[in-house]
């Protein structure tokens, strides 16, 4: 086979890089839908053809930059139609890009080796585009479709853009380099040589690609486990610190008690009596007031009740702490630990003190253990997959309080929801109660 090989006709190429943006779109989270998203996608396609066909003839000068502003309308295409960011809707298309370029270089390797060429088997030709294109989209997507987090989101950094771009780059002009000069070592001179190198060099990048997308996944992974972790460790430890602290101050508190007494019995006084009954009630106020049957439980809604009255929070607690006895203890302080931490930083932001408002409720219900956290909350819940959405500046640690509650939770075959009534947030944790 010695005849060079005729390129890849741009209407070709203009539905892979189309058929690669929708793979890409259907696995993150929409921002177009239905009706929309058609009508977007239909207008992108034809500009996509129109653009790439009125191209074709340019000198070879312009062809990157023809290159360039196609893979601008891929980016376009992905970002408009998904809730992502710019620098992920640049990471997808670039994979797009990439996986384009491998579906439409084996499309046209196989139309080639079986029609040589010829343009009058038109249905053959249609047969085979429809075969390649729609067997090998249906190949990614099913990688991809596994690979991405839910919410579609994964957070990608500028580093992580640019290598994905610089990998992109290099398998483009490597693949095509035999089309702008056969006098390389890498170049082919002949048909055959030339849709081997294309074709091998894009399915070399899109496993390279591929690869170093779940190596990103897994760092995600391991990052928020390690967080995860962190926050676990210093729940436990608010936990030794509040019980130790809590222990030391009733024991002084018991002492006072005593002086109290003492002082009562040796003087009359309206005014002294008056003076130790305040004392007496602001000691109240700081005592251990929980006894829900847990220790662990008593513990920590003390020290958590202790910070709310120093911020103006109401806390209030209904709780069975007898049936969390068979919950590890590190377990009860990830739940309760970050649930009312979490409510307390939202409660802190509510100007009126008198609607800083927290509850707590423990209880049994149809054979589970119902754990519910309210707390008066303004304005309406907006979730980012399954977390409510962020308004902290950096993103990338947000949720992983959440995170710790559900990883806790499911240990022991239990759920976590998330709800809002009216003006009251709501987080439910329901658990099998053990047999």
């Amino acid at each position: 086979m010695s005849e060079v090989l005729p390129d890849i006709p741009r209407v070709y190429t203009a539905l892979a890089e189309w058929m690669a943006c929708l793979i890409y779109i259907s696995v993150l989270k929409k921002l177009l839908t239905g009706w929309r998203l058609v009508a977007f996608s239909g207008v992108l396609l034809i500009g996509q053809a129109v653009f790439l066909v009125m191209t074709k003839d340019l000198p070879i000068v312009f062809w990157i930059p023809s290159m360039v502003v196609a893979i601008g309308m891929m980016f376009l295409f992905i970002y408009r139609s998904c809730d992502i960011t710019a620098l992920e809707a640049g990471y997808f298309s670039a994979r797009a890009f990439v996986a384009a370029e491998l579906v439409a270089s084996l499309e046209w390797q196989v139309h080639f080796f079986f029609l040589n060429g010829k343009s009058s088997h038109w249905l053959w030709a249609v047969l085979i585009l429809i075969v390649v294109y729609g067997f090998s989209f249906l190949l990614i997507w099913l990688l991809e479709k596994r690979q991405i987090p839910d919410g579609g989101k994964l957070n990608i950094r500028p580093r992580e853009l640019w290598s994905t771009v610089v990998i992109g780059a290099a398998v483009f002009g490597i693949s095509n380099l035999s089309f702008v000069s056969a006098r390389t070592p890498f170049s082919g001179k002949y048909a055959q040589d030339i849709f081997n190198i294309r074709t091998l060099v894009d399915l070399g990048g899109f496993t390279m690609l591929y690869a170093y997308h779940l190596q990103l996944k897994e760092l995600r992974v391991r990052h928020e486990l390690k967080a995860v972790e962190n926050i676990l460790q210093n729940q436990y430890s608010q936990y030794q610190q509040s019980k130790e602290s809590i222990e030391i101050i009733n024991f002084k508190y018991h002492d006072l008690k005593n002086q109290i007494i003492a002082l009562r019995a040796e003087e009359d006084s309206k005014k002294r009596n008056e003076f130790l009954t305040e004392m007496e009630n602001e000691i109240k106020t700081y005592e251990a007031q929980h006894k829900t049957g847990n220790h662990v439980l008593d513990t920590l809604l003390t020290s958590k009740n202790m910070y709310c009255l120093k911020k103006g929070i109401t806390l209030t607690c209904v709780a069975d702490g007898t049936l969390l006895n068979g919950i590890d203890v590190i377990d009860i302080c990830t739940i309760f630990g970050n649930a009312l931490d979490n409510a307390i930083e939202y409660e802190q932001k509510i100007e009126e003190e008198e609607k800083r408002l927290i509850h707590v409720s423990v209880f049994s219900q149809k054979g589970f253990i119902m754990i519910r956290f309210e707390n008066y909350f303004e304005g309406e819940l907006t979730l980012e997959g399954d977390l409510p959405a962020t308004t902290k500046e950096n993103s990338n640690y947000h949720g992983y309080g959440l995170k710790s509650i559900r990883y806790a939770v499911q240990k022991y075959g239990g759920v976590v929801n998330l709800d809002q009534k009216e003006n009251w947030f709501e987080l439910k944790i329901l658990i099998p109660k053990p047999d």
